[in-house]
């Protein structure tokens, strides 16, 4: 097993160890009596260890040659979603092929690999039209994504195309315009909010779900026994949590139920509960720590692809859990984007395991070339 290995970043593997044994740890407290989470839980992390494993042992060079064809089958799977998909809870998601699956996670992965080969491809003879064309080639499956709809994961999908198109070196002159815009945007949406979320008034483009996910943000106690519930009980939770926390397993607004979807999107609020501001604060370290770890060897990659790939790939880790704490913490509307590692979930673990895969292809592609 040891040439196996050899290519491993120990450094990345210590912090998903970190993150992996503070999930396990969560999920018994909060899944336990939660029929088999908690089994489920470790059998989804042991998949995901494994597809890490598998795709680590890929080159590079070879991960390239399935960015074309993993994103055209993606993008025609999410054109079949939206032809004759399965509709679930007023959402369009998911296609069955024999096996029902949802196309819009390929894209999480196929995103980052079809823009990471695009400028591959025009490494050194960079035009603002092939910014143009990534663009197009990201707008495409979010749009589709959107139309689903599907909030959270066209969020994901669409962070992890424009960070390989940042990181190809686009011009800050073309960054700050739309992010000064964002700001004033959001300003004043918070001191308009009342004539924006009064009854009957309509947003175009937004769905009325997010509409009022928007509104609710704003102001949970607007609705507190109804949409508003999920982001007071989870700013309830962390706020009890305190500085050390009440302790494992003792949690009353885990384990009194209040907290809604305990085990998936708000295990935030519940972990906060129980281990306080030092063990969220660890919590975030390790996050960071991932992150920075991810950064570092995309810095050091030997070639452009691996370079805009490993970084891409390492800011899905970020918008994760970015997304989902912020959501939790009542700073972001709530979307259904779980918490690497600590949530319940085995299509996101697949995910993570293959992003994980890719980070550590990459670290020891660089070892081979040193060496």
């Amino acid at each position: 097993m040891v040439p196996w290995l050899h290519g491993f970043d120990g450094p990345l593997a210590f912090a998903v160890f970190i993150l992996a044994c503070g999930g396990l740890l969560t999920m018994y407290s909060v899944g336990f009596d939660h029929g088999t989470r908690f089994e489920d839980h470790g059998r989804n992390m042991l998949i995901a260890a494994t597809i890490m494993f598998v795709v680590a042992q890929v080159p590079p060079q070879r991960l390239m040659a399935f960015a074309v064809p993993m994103y055209l089958v993606g993008v025609g799977l999410l054109v079949a979603v939206a032809v004759f998909g399965i509709t679930k809870k007023g959402a369009k998601r998911w296609v069955n092929l024999g096996v029902v699956i949802q196309p819009s996670e390929i894209l999480k992965i196929a995103m980052p690999l079809m823009l990471s080969w695009w400028f591959q491809k025009r490494e050194g003879q960079l035009r603002p039209l092939d910014f143009m064309v990534a663009a197009g080639l990201l707008l495409v499956p979010v749009a589709l994504i959107m139309k689903q709809p599907d909030l959270g994961t066209s969020l994901l999908v669409l962070a992890a195309g424009l960070s390989v198109i940042f990181f190809a070196g686009m011009s800050w002159k073309l960054v700050i315009p739309p992010v000064v815009l964002g700001v004033i945007g959001v300003v004043l949406i918070v001191m308009y909010e009342p004539a924006l979320c009064a009854e009957g008034v309509r947003w175009p483009v937004l769905h009325d779900y997010q509409q009022q996910r928007i509104c609710t943000l704003l102001d949970p106690t607007r609705d507190p026994l109804g949409k508003g519930f999920h982001i007071i009980q989870g700013m309830i939770a962390i706020g009890s949590g305190g500085v050390t926390g009440v302790g494992f397993m003792k949690g009353t607004q885990t384990h009194l139920e209040f907290i809604p979807e305990r085990t998936t999107d708000f295990i935030f609020a519940a972990f906060s509960e129980e281990f306080g501001l030092l063990g969220t604060l660890c919590l975030i370290a390790a996050f960071i720590f991932l992150i920075a770890r991810g950064l570092m060897i995309a810095m050091d990659a030997p070639t452009l692809f691996s370079r805009l790939l490993a970084g891409s790939v390492t800011m899905i880790f970020f918008t994760y859990a970015f997304v989902n704490m912020g959501m939790v913490s009542g700073i972001l509307p709530v979307v259904g984007v779980p918490l690497p590692f600590i949530s319940y979930g085995g299509t996101a673990m697949v995910t993570l395991g293959l992003a994980l895969g890719i980070l550590m292809s990459i670290a020891g592609s660089k070892r081979l070339v040193q060496s």
